[in-house]
């Protein structure tokens, strides 16, 4: 017994060890980031603790490119994505969890096979269809091909199918109509799902970069993303400085949100756990 238990204790001690280890390495980057962006340049490849602090570089990459404008088409791209997703993922999912019609098998089953298709596969033909539609180098041609989510579909019917039917029957008796029933019942018992679904794709169109580079080609439509490859190319020269820095500022937002949010993140996927 003794033997069984120190056996468990070294394999207990070792994944321990591992986790620390692969979290250092994951945060090795940031911390680089950190260092490099708040110090002179000639410190970025050596590490002085008596190395002082600055807020030039900020500064440099702040007026090296229209960060303002940037900051501005990313919160409209995110905000405009969002809005839509939530409005067609919460009416998809209702209906294929509470209703009954031909096909309902079928369809949901050509929505969890877009969850297996990478959205790059799609991009010549997306382009093409920006292009006839006219909206090339547009905000709106960038969010439009994500404005329908298969994995907010899929995550919010698996919510939904989890809320007793005797609220949604009680609602019916009580003279609501669907879209009533779908607003006073579901949509309040769903918001943990909300929360983590908004804070997921907010993220991910944040730091979206392909699809933005390839369909974009002006200042007044470009994300953040796609305005920090100026720091990249070679008539720019390479500054680590002011390359950090630059990316300090365009994660920040995303960094403090999560910080901000990361309790009711974690609880959100914990409590919308398909089931």
């Amino acid at each position: 017994m003794t033997h069984v238990y120190d056996s468990t204790g070294w394999v207990r001690g070792l994944e321990t060890v591992a986790a620390w280890l692969l979290g250092f390495l994951w945060v090795l980057p940031l911390l680089y980031a950190f260092w490099t962006a708040f110090h002179p340049a000639e410190f970025s490849t050596r590490l002085a603790l008596d190395a002082p602090l600055t807020l030039e570089n900020f500064v440099k990459a702040w007026h090296a490119a229209p960060f303002a404008r940037y900051f501005i088409n990313t919160v409209i791209l995110v905000t405009m994505v969002l809005a839509a997703q939530l409005v067609l993922v919460t009416l998809a999912a209702y209906a294929f969890a509470r209703f009954e019609f031909p096909g309902r098998g079928v369809l949901f089953a050509l929505v969890l096979v877009q969850l297996m298709i990478m959205p790059d596969v799609l991009i010549v033909e997306n382009y093409r269809t920006m292009t006839f539609l006219g909206i090339k180098d547009t905000i709106l041609a960038i969010g439009l091909p994500y404005m329908a989510s298969a994995f907010g579909i899929f995550l919010l019917r698996q919510t939904f199918k989890t809320i007793p039917r005797e609220l949604d029957e009680a609602a019916r008796v009580e003279g609501c109509s669907p879209l009533q029933v779908l607003w006073r019942v579901y949509v309040p018992l769903a918001r943990p799902t909300y929360l983590a679904y908004a804070l997921v794709s907010v993220s991910y169109h944040w730091n979206n970069f392909l699809w933005p580079l390839i369909i974009t080609n002006s200042v007044e439509s470009r994300p953040v993303t796609v305005g920090l490859q100026v720091f990249a190319s070679t008539d720019q020269g390479i500054d680590w400085s002011i390359i950090t820095a630059a990316t300090l500022l365009t994660t920040a937002p995303l960094l403090v949100g999560f910080l901000l949010f990361q309790r009711q993140f974690v609880a959100s996927f914990m409590r919308a756990g398909i089931r």
